[in-house]
């Protein structure tokens, strides 16, 4: 069984002014943190999904990523999330974990728990909400192609497993995000506590 990660790193970055994917926060840019914690999470292939204006390609595949480019970028989450949802159903895997460059508190552990089951649709609990970092087996393959806009799979998290982990809420969408997230150690540190699903 193949579990796939899925990283959307095709946005424009336009409220923090520069691309976040190229962001250096630890040694390691935001894209190849993200790339390097999908790979300890176990998950293969690790699929970049970028904008043909990025030019951080080469060295994500130097990290053993598959990049694939979006044309259709504009448009917003969706296009990427079937861009790679697409590319995970050629290669013939079996579930998907999507997930964003910007949430630099994301670890192993927790996406491990997110594909536990995985027979089941699971999300990631933070601030109220449920959301990605996201696991989708193949029985939603076909509603994940189907989305559009700059959405994302809002609405088929809804009745998803969930998987609790504050830390997620702290997301690099402006310089002060990414001041707060250097200043918060705590934000990036192991957890305490393992990742806690509620079912």
């Amino acid at each position: 069984m193949s579990i796939a990660g899925v990283v959307l790193a095709a946005g424009t970055s336009s409220r923090l002014g520069r691309p976040k994917q190229t962001v250096v926060f630890e040694g390691e840019t935001l894209v190849e943190r993200a790339v390097r914690v999908a790979q300890e999470a176990g998950l293969s292939p690790v699929i970049a999904v970028v904008n043909p204006e990025g030019d951080f390609g080469h060295s994500l595949q130097q990290l053993g990523c598959l990049v694939v480019i979006n044309e259709g970028f504009a448009e917003g989450m969706a296009a990427s999330i079937r861009r790679g949802v697409a590319v995970a159903k050629m290669l013939k895997a079996s579930g998907v974990v999507l997930m964003t460059c910007d949430q630099v508190a994301v670890s192993p552990e927790h996406l491990r728990a997110l594909y536990e089951d995985t027979e089941n649709i699971a999300g990631s609990g933070y601030a109220g909400k449920v959301g990605i970092p996201a696991y989708f087996p193949t029985s939603g393959f076909d509603d994940l192609q189907q989305l559009s806009g700059d959405v994302g799979a809002r609405e088929m998290l809804r009745s998803a497993r969930v998987v609790v982990d504050e830390r997620l809420a702290l997301d690099i969408d402006t310089e002060e995000d990414l001041t707060r997230a250097e200043a918060t150690t705590n934000a990036i540190a192991p957890s305490a506590k393992p990742p806690r699903p509620l079912r």
